[in-house]
């Protein structure tokens, strides 16, 4: 019988701290500005830059954002057609969003530094443009 070398266990890795939902405080932050449907808060997000929204678990996450006190819900019942839930965010739902700016911010602040020693020539916001224009 050949003796297969076992997998190493998993072991605990020390989290960095890095966002594992960075859909959250996108959502928040959208609902921040204006209260939404829930299909029209997805289609801003996608328009954010988040290529796909798989809809059912979007849904649930608004549910769940909900059941946390981040956001309420009202139903639409004033136009014509089926009635439809208007997400608003909260005053706590507004503080978590401003945890995650403090967040993100340390993270930027990283992320230049990384760019800034990885290649001090190399600057992530220079258009492929700028470069071109830069390189004739």
């Amino acid at each position: 019988m050949e003796h297969k070398p076992e997998k190493a266990k998993k072991s605990k890795t020390t989290s960095m701290g890095t966002p594992k939902n960075f859909l959250v405080p996108i959502m928040l932050l959208h609902l921040r500005d204006w209260n939404s449907h829930g299909y029209e808060l997805m289609e801003k997000i996608m328009q954010f830059g988040i290529e796909s929204v798989d809809q059912g678990n979007f849904y649930r996450l608004l549910r769940q954002l909900e059941k946390d006190a981040l956001v309420t819900s009202e139903w639409d019942v004033t136009s014509g057609g089926p009635a439809k839930r208007i997400y608003s965010i909260t005053e706590a739902g507004e503080q978590y969003l401003e945890m995650w700016a403090g967040s993100l911010s340390h993270y930027q602040k990283m992320l230049d530094q990384f760019f800034n020693l990885y290649n001090p020539f190399f600057s992530p916001f220079r258009s492929a443009s700028q470069t071109k224009n830069d390189d004739d």
